[in-house]
């Protein structure tokens, strides 16, 4: 069928397949970046039998890129109308053109020559493209490790710990065999057996590192004199930086492992190639999470520190925004680092108050007190000043009564005696 592109989401990425001309308009006309998907190796996923020789043959004519999962990509996989599979995960379609241009969905069930009817091609075809996400992944965390100015192994080194040794030891033999890999094009049992044992060293690693940021986020939540604060915080700026590029590099190992453990699946039990792909992205998910639980609190505890900063600035003019300064630097190195995994955080940045704004502040909420006094003062004098008069009034008209009567009873002595 000409001009016919296959397209398969696994919520991660899309894949489109077809003739290399066709791809590479349909990319264009949607305004999508890609980078190849290495469909040669599908081959291998296709079998050997002979009712799978057409689709060995059709690989090794169609051309595969990679797109990653972007608000505009994932608009694509709705605006084509991608049909999920439960039991997969994957959402397939064919989409179809003439003379040069891509138009309208088809329903892959009648596409008479589509890939996406081999059940075997269709999961080879998924593991690919989690390989191929896993890869993105790990080059942009080698990035991320590069803005940091911190090499993770000088990281690694410069701490004392045995996890930490260990953890150095791994990701040199995981790195021999992704090498190894690449020139075979497999994982034999021989390089599995280098590597199988490695998750757990990695896992311990991770877990280590999370546990020293848990400690900076309960030591900022113990201090509460500004002093205090500032010292912790500054010292946290440093920390959490080295902690965020052990964990990154736990991230970095985890998903390498997780690309040769595809292959050596394929290779071994290939019908379960599917279901431990699944498994792998729940796992993947699962340590997202953790680390997203885990640095959210230090950022709360930071943001916290900052807040207090900000309003004893009268009391510790210089201290409270040296608080703030390691709070925004140590929250917005979390962030970047969440940018790298794919979780989601905002970025809050706290501005440190200037003295003389929150003298200003001070002055005016004491003179508003001061003419809410004064108000009530004047509105009590005029209400004692009512009452005495009252007073005053009732006083004088007593007298007044006294004085007539005693005047009244004089003057009826005085008429007797005369």
């Amino acid at each position: 069928m000409e001009n016919e592109i296959q397209l398969i989401s696994d919520g991660d990425g899309l894949a489109v397949i077809g003739k290399a001309a066709d791809v590479e308009r349909f990319l264009l006309s949607e305004g999508l970046p890609s980078k190849d998907l290495g469909l040669q190796r599908l081959t291998s996923a296709a079998g050997t039998a002979a009712s799978v020789a057409q689709a060995r043959s059709e690989i090794a004519t169609e051309s595969g890129r990679w797109v990653k999962l972007t608000p505009q990509s994932a608009q694509l996989v709705r605006k084509h109308g991608l049909r999920r599979s439960s039991k997969t995960g994957l959402s397939t379609g064919v989409v179809k053109g003439s003379q040069g241009r891509i138009g309208g969905f088809v329903d892959i069930v009648k596409g008479p020559r589509t890939l996406l009817t081999n059940p075997a091609v269709l999961a080879g075809a998924a593991k690919i493209m989690a390989q191929v996400a896993m890869q993105q992944s790990m080059d942009e965390i080698t990035d991320y490790l590069a803005t940091i100015d911190e090499k993770v192994d000088d990281v690694l080194r410069a701490q004392k710990d045995a996890v930490l040794a260990r953890m150095i030891g791994v990701g040199f033999v995981i790195e021999e065999a992704m090498t190894i890999r690449e020139k075979r094009g497999r994982v034999d049992e021989v390089t599995w057996s280098k590597v199988h044992a490695a998750p757990a060293t990695i896992a311990e690693t991770q877990a280590y590192a999370l546990r020293q940021l848990d400690a900076l986020a309960e030591k900022m939540e113990r201090k509460t004199k500004i002093g205090d604060l500032a010292t912790t915080a500054g010292e946290a700026e440093s920390a959490v930086r080295e902690w965020l590029a052990v964990l990154a590099r736990c991230f970095q190992l985890q998903d390498a492992i997780a690309v040769l453990e595809l292959d050596r699946v394929l290779d071994a039990s290939p019908e379960e190639l599917d279901g431990h792909r699944l498994g792998l992205r729940a796992a993947r998910q699962d340590r997202v999470e953790l680390i997203s639980r885990c640095t959210e609190r230090l950022v709360a505890r930071m943001n916290a520190a900052a807040d207090t900063a900000n309003a004893q600035v009268l009391l510790h003019p210089a201290k409270s925004p040296a608080v703030v300064r390691s709070s925004n630097h140590v929250v917005t190195g979390i962030h970047d680092f969440h940018e790298r995994l794919g979780i989601e955080s905002g970025r809050p940045s706290w501005e440190a108050r200037r003295w003389a704004d929150a003298a200003t502040e001070a002055r005016d909420k004491a003179l508003e007190t001061g003419a809410k006094g004064v108000d009530a003062a004047r509105s009590l004098g005029n209400e004692a000043l009512g009452r005495a008069g009252s007073v005053k009034a009732k006083l004088s008209s007593g007298i007044a009564e006294r004085t007539r009567r005693r005047r009244g009873g004089e003057e009826e002595h005085g008429g007797k005696a005369e």
